[in-house]
């Protein structure tokens, strides 16, 4: 069988939301032990730019790589279900 958008059970499919997305970054840099400042160095990110996608207020997927990046997990990390 081959997977397709037409055999996609759509109420299977959990939405993410971006503050979920910001709670996973978060969980992950803590993980490391990151502080903010650390990970804005090792991602090339400002301090506020870390913050806003830890609030959910800023989940620019090119942000989500970097830090992903810098912390060495899949950016799929951060989409928790």
């Amino acid at each position: 069988m081959s997977i397709s958008i037409q055999n996609v059970d759509a109420s299977s499919v959990s939405p993410v939301s971006e503050i979920d997305v910001g709670n996973a970054v978060r969980a992950a840099r803590e993980s490391y032990g990151y502080s903010v400042d650390d990970l804005a160095v090792t991602c090339g990110l400002t301090n506020r730019e870390i913050s806003d996608v830890e609030i959910g207020a800023d989940t620019d997927p090119s942000k989500l790589r970097r830090i992903a990046a810098a912390l060495q997990i899949a950016p799929s990390a951060f989409l928790t279900i």
